[in-house]
């Protein structure tokens, strides 16, 4: 008989060990040393922490803590970082078109470039012409770019 597969619970539902309470109240430390709690806080928390079965009652109980050492400022400088990183991501949409853009203007001016050495008289440089579509998709690039920035800021 084939042995059943029981689907594996979250992360969050596995058993905490003594090692991972530790961890907590250790940073439950790192947090009362920084003014980050009160003293009630913290023996409360450090209470809960040593209580806990799960990780997801550990996890609750720093959930609103920073790092150890991680001032408010560099929370905030983090935050930002990470604002304006996914404010310059492309969507896929706009990434694809541009590796096909790229593709076709390198493939054009190689074979441009083989004729002229090859050929050894005036040719007419028509990848030029690649610029147009260049241009097109780069004013739709910044379209793109400044609706997200718009939305996102509402």
């Amino acid at each position: 008989m084939p042995k059943e597969v029981v689907p594996r619970p979250d992360a969050e539902t596995l058993r905490a060990a003594d090692a991972d309470r530790h961890k907590i109240a250790d940073q439950l430390k790192a947090s009362l040393d920084e003014g980050r709690l009160s003293l009630d806080e913290y023996d409360d928390r450090v209470r809960q922490a040593y209580a806990a079965r799960t990780y997801a009652e550990l996890l609750i109980l720093v959930a609103d803590l920073p790092k150890p050492g991680v001032s408010a400022a560099e929370v905030s400088a983090r935050q930002a970082a990470e604002l304006r990183k996914a404010e310059r991501k492309l969507p896929m949409a706009l990434l694809v078109l541009w590796t096909v853009w790229g593709s076709l203007t390198a493939v054009n001016l190689m074979v441009w470039f083989i004729i002229v050495v090859t050929y050894r008289d005036d040719m007419y440089p028509w990848p030029v012409w690649l610029l147009v579509p260049g241009a097109a998709l780069g004013a739709a690039t910044v379209g793109v770019q400044a609706i997200r920035r718009q939305r996102r800021r509402r």
